[in-house]
């Protein structure tokens, strides 16, 4: 049976890249939905699946020839499979001389992005495609509550199969992340990697400390550093940058820790249903995490850049989101609460005082229904998180 498709933001922006190039470049975590996106917009276009082994031996072997089946263009499924295909199809598109020839998907980045950027410079738009945003997941179906998303994420296959998120993540961490990480990392330490991987969740939102975890894993800070690296080009975690500024105020220079998908790390976190979300002692990480991971997504697939960091002082007062808008801020605060006290607006007074003009907008994202304004920010929802970023950005 086939899966009702959800149409996605970045679907605009991939189109008017086309346009606009010759080749088209996105990467993504594993199930993100790339292969949808792409033969759903570009239907006109063959597509090649380079998972199938046949094919790929093809492309491998007789890359000219295997281009020569493409004359008209091509959707090139999981590029990084083969990615010597990517001198010839510079080549093919130099002598074409005309923008909308190949669209590729990748999931591991790991050298897609030096390969696509050695070969394909100047020729090709790369864009990120993450998993569904509430604001793309709500458009289809009713989106029950902070919770039932921690728990489940936002993969789409979780979504438009209703599948158990418990275990539709074990298997995502079996098929995807550990058979990928072992191709391309070579890791032996399979039960060191795997205790890494909770802890990781288990720090989400907070300052990443290489040496503890490493002391935790038992393995070295540059393993840790390292496996760090690899989760964050295979889109599986990232690191928020802490906002720098030309002050003399001291501030703090190590990034915080974040997954892409808040249901992974629900997953890893030992939790298996959505009831056990509420008092979990790690429910405001997960909270901060989703709305983070909202914010990326809302950058990303517009075809902008991750433009957001975090506050911190060195005596430990925070602003947990700095959205950069040019010379200008949106502070950000992220209460897990369903209610908002005054107290919970206190995070706004340590912005620095000689960038107080800069800040255009203060936003508490909590996870309650109600919308105000009060005197010291905005009171937003955390479902109506994407449509106050476009109110602000028009």
């Amino acid at each position: 049976m086939k899966t009702r498709y959800i149409p996605r933001t970045i679907e605009k922006v991939a189109k008017d890249a086309f346009d606009s190039y010759p080749v088209i470049t996105i990467t993504g975590p594993r199930q993100s939905g790339k292969t949808t996106l792409v033969r759903e917009i570009f239907d006109g276009l063959h597509y090649v699946n380079l998972e199938d082994l046949e094919t790929r031996d093809f492309a491998q072997t007789d890359p000219i020839g295997f281009l020569n089946n493409l004359s008209t263009g091509a959707i090139l499924d999981e590029i990084q499979r083969v990615p010597e295909l990517l001198s010839f199809i510079q080549v093919r598109v130099d002598e074409n001389q005309k923008n909308g020839q190949f669209v590729l998907t990748g999931s591991q980045h790991f050298g897609l992005t030096a390969a696509v950027g050695q070969s394909l410079a100047g020729r090709t738009a790369v864009l990120s495609l993450l998993p569904f945003s509430i604001q793309e997941l709500s458009k289809k179906q009713k989106v029950k509550g902070p919770d039932e998303l921690l728990y489940k994420g936002f993969y789409p296959r979780v979504h438009a199969r209703q599948l158990e998120p418990h275990r539709a993540m074990a298997d995502y961490l079996l098929t995807y992340v550990e058979r990928d990480l072992r191709q391309v990392m070579q890791v032996r330490q399979l039960s060191a990697f795997q205790l890494f991987l909770k802890l990781c969740a288990g720090r989400v939102g907070q300052i990443v400390n290489l040496s503890s975890l490493a002391d935790d894993v038992g393995v070295s800070h540059t393993t840790i550093r390292e496996w760090i690296s690899i989760l964050e080009t295979s889109y599986i975690l990232f690191r928020l940058p802490p906002f720098f500024s030309n002050l003399k105020k001291r501030l703090v220079k190590s990034p915080k820790l974040y997954f892409w998908d808040v249901g992974l790390a629900s997953h890893l976190l030992g939790i298996e249903n959505a009831g056990q979300v509420q008092t979990h002692p790690q429910r405001g990480g997960l909270f901060e995490n989703l709305v983070v991971a909202e914010c990326m997504k809302y950058r990303l697939h517009r075809g902008k850049r991750a433009n957001l960091s975090f506050f911190r002082d060195h005596i430990g007062h925070e602003i947990d989101l700095i959205y950069e808008r040019g010379l200008m801020y949106i502070l950000i605060e992220i209460k897990s609460a369903m209610t908002v006290g005054q107290y919970q607006f206190r995070g706004f007074k340590y912005w620095p005082m000689a960038l107080q003009e800069q800040a255009q907008d203060r936003l508490l994202i909590y996870a309650g229904k109600r919308q105000e304004t009060r005197s010291l920010a905005r009171v937003v929802s955390f479902m109506n998180l994407a449509e106050t970023l476009e109110e602000i950005e028009t």
